[in-house]
Parts: structure tokens; C-alpha cells; sequence
């Protein structure tokens, strides 16, 4: 059954880490124990204000405020409790004691409500983005002939669901038509020039048997914006059907890499083009030029959030290298290796995002 909208969704439980549990452990031994040196230790002195951590702590575990709530009446029937063990202590003290178990009790209390809030409107948001991004990068089919296509596309932060980064596959009266490109700008104007970008190429990729002339077209669609500091690098690709060879179009964009028989080489093109929305700054006009992609080989397009990724000491990773330690030629395997790889290389996460597209040209 659909979910009504404006209902407040359910929160996922709340995830510790192993650290995190130990710590919290061994926080509630350290009240128990305080608790029980106070009634050890005679009736003229008292450990009670301690209790107020209670509250405290078990915020950590949960996003409900009545959890709180209860560990605060817990708190403070121990204070009274504990005045009644201790006498001979000033009942100025134990009032303090009560008094903070409450004031901690509360704000605890507020603070699990506000949580709870943030992270239900941080749900709704994600929501929003994923069906932007639904709208935006829509599925790529897993084959179109004899092509088997791949994508996966990483995200750098963690909250983050849709970027710059661009992909497309299309039939086409022409043959199999890709893009992958890659918005040198942020926030929303990037997502708006990922989506003129992908609106003008389903447009042009069907109607021009030119696939320089597809790339020009992306070029004045981005010149006709308003004045901007954003520019897209991009890969265009024609994968003709049955006869005929590959062409590509490389506008500014990191070079494709070529899988086959074991090793990787890279397929550069013969003439350096702008990257769009700056083909007006040079004489060059965007033309297309030969793929040397056949039978059997596995092609991988990517954004510069795999060639400029960095190890702690501040190395590129390899891509090359670590392409052909791989040796796996089904496209989704090819990638979901190649991402627990490149993880690992860089352990404190990725800095920009990431798009992964692997074709493979079936015999």
C-alpha cells in the first residue's frame, strides 16, 4: 500500500558501532557504581547529582523522546532514594541534584524531538532528490544488441543523491548513442546544466546522423544560457549496430579506457576538443573520430572522481593498473569491483562525485 503523503515515515533504528556500545557500557557501570559507593561510603555525603547522566545517555540510543523521559523519573526516584540514605547531607544538595536531574531530563528530551525532526525532513529530502535524480539519469538498459551497458554512479557525500555527473544511452536510428560527462560547477546550477545537457543530447542524438554535429548542438545549447562559470566535459559515442566502426567524440573529458585480452590501453582521440560551452574560445570545430572498439573488448567511461582520487599519501589511484588486476569482463561486475577498489584506496571517502559506464561489444 502507498504510503499518504504528509504521514510522518517510521525512523530506521538507530546503528552503533562496536566503540560506541563499549563506551556507553562502560558510562552506565560508572553511574552504577557511583551509586553504590554513595551508599557505602556513610550519610554524610552523597554522589546523587551523577543520576542526571542517565538521561543523557540514553539519548544516544534511540529517537524516541519518551525514552528520556522515563530514564529521568528513573534518575530522580534515585535521588530521592539517596536522600533518604544520606541525612546528614544538606537537603540544599539534594534539591540541586533533583532539580539538575530535571533540567537534564528535559533539554535530553528536546533534543531526541529535534533529532527525530532534522532526520525525518532529511528523509523527505532524499526522497525528493532520488526522484529528481529518477527524472534526470533515467535506468540504462543492461543491453541494447549486442552491447551489454553498465552504470553506477557514487555520490562523494553521504546525504547526497543526485550531482553534476551525467549519463545516457539511447537507440537511435544511427546506432547506440553515449554520453558521459561531467558539470564543472556545484549546486543546483550544476543539476540544471546536467539536465540541458541530457534534454538537448536525447533530442539531437536521434535527429543528427553527425555525431560531431550532436556535440555542436550540446555546445550552443549551453552557450544560450545565461553567462555562467560552468563548463561540461563529455564523452559522445556512436556504437553502430551492425556494420561500421565506433566514433567518438571527446570534448575535454578524461580518456576511456580499453579492456581487452587482460590488459588496458587507453583510447585518447586524435584531435583535443573544448569542453562544452567553450567551443566559441577556439577555432576547432567538434568533429568525431575512429573507435578503435571491437568485438570482445569491455570500454569504460568515467568522471574525474576515479582519475583524481587520492590515497592518504596524496597518490592518484591507478586506474589503469588496477583495471587490469581486475580481469572480469561482465560490465556490472566490472564496476561493482572496480568501486570496492577504489574505496579502499581512498579510505576517507571520495571527494567529488563518481560515474562508472562499461560497455562491452558481445562476439
Amino acid at each position: 500500500m502507498a504510503a499518504v503523503s504528509g504521514m510522518k515515515q517510521p525512523l530506521p533504528p538507530v546503528v552503533l558501532s562496536r566503540r560506541t556500545r563499549g563506551s556507553l557500557a562502560a558510562a552506565y557501570l560508572l553511574v552504577a557504581a557511583a551509586v553504590v559507593a554513595d551508599l557505602v561510603t556513610g550519610t554524610r555525603s552523597t554522589l546523587s547529582p551523577v543520576l542526571a547522566a542517565l538521561p543523557v545517555l540514553a539519548v544516544t540510543g534511540t529517537r524516541r523522546p519518551l525514552v528520556p523521559l522515563l530514564c529521568g523519573a528513573l534518575s530522580l526516584a534515585g535521588v530521592v532514594l539517596l536522600a533518604f540514605a544520606n541525612p546528614g547531607v544538606p537537603v540544599i544538595v539534594h534539591a540541586t541534584a533533583g532539580a539538575t536531574v530535571l533540567a537534564v531530563t528535559f533539554t535530553s528530551t528536546a533534543a531526541v524531538g529535534l533529532v527525530a525532526t532534522r532526520e525525518r525532513e532529511l528523509a523527505q529530502v532524499r526522497s525528493v532528490s532520488e526522484a529528481a535524480q529518477r527524472a534526470l539519469l533515467r535506468p540504462v538498459p543492461a543491453r541494447i544488441g549486442s552491447l551489454s551497458i553498465a552504470v553506477r554512479y557514487l555520490a562523494a557525500e553521504a546525504e547526497a543523491r543526485i550531482g553534476g555527473d551525467l549519463y545516457e544511452v539511447l537507440s537511435t536510428p544511427y546506432g547506440t548513442r553515449v554520453i558521459l560527462g561531467d558539470v564543472r560547477g556545484k549546486g543546483l546550477q550544476a543539476v540544471e546544466t546536467a539536465a540541458d545537457v541530457l534534454g538537448t543530447f536525447r533530442d539531437a542524438a536521434r535527429a543528427e546522423p553527425d555525431l560531431g554535429q550532436v556535440a555542436a548542438h550540446l555546445d550552443a545549447a549551453l552557450g544560450r544560457r545565461p553567462a555562467t562559470e560552468e563548463f561540461v566535459t563529455a564523452v559522445l559515442l556512436n556504437l553502430p549496430e551492425s556494420s561500421g566502426s565506433a566514433r567518438m567524440v571527446n570534448c575535454g573529458h578524461p580518456d576511456p579506457l580499453l579492456l581487452r585480452r587482460g590488459g588496458a590501453v587507453w583510447a585518447g582521440p586524435e584531435v583535443r576538443l573544448p569542453p562544452l560551452a567553450m567551443g566559441s574560445l577556439v577555432d576547432e570545430r567538434y568533429r568525431d573520430c575512429a573507435l578503435d572498439f571491437g568485438r570482445g573488448d569491455v570500454l569504460l567511461l568515467y568522471t574525474d572522481g576515479v582519475s583524481e582520487a587520492r590515497d592518504p599519501a596524496g597518490r592518484f589511484y591507478p586506474l589503469a593498473e588496477r583495471l587490469e588486476r581486475i580481469r572480469v569482463q561482465d560490465p556490472g561486475p566490472l564496476l561493482d569491483r572496480l568501486i570496492a577498489d577504489l574505496t579502499g584506496y581512498v579510505p576517507n571517502g571520495l571527494t567529488d562525485d563518481t560515474a562508472l559506464l562499461a560497455l562491452r561489444w558481445d562476439s
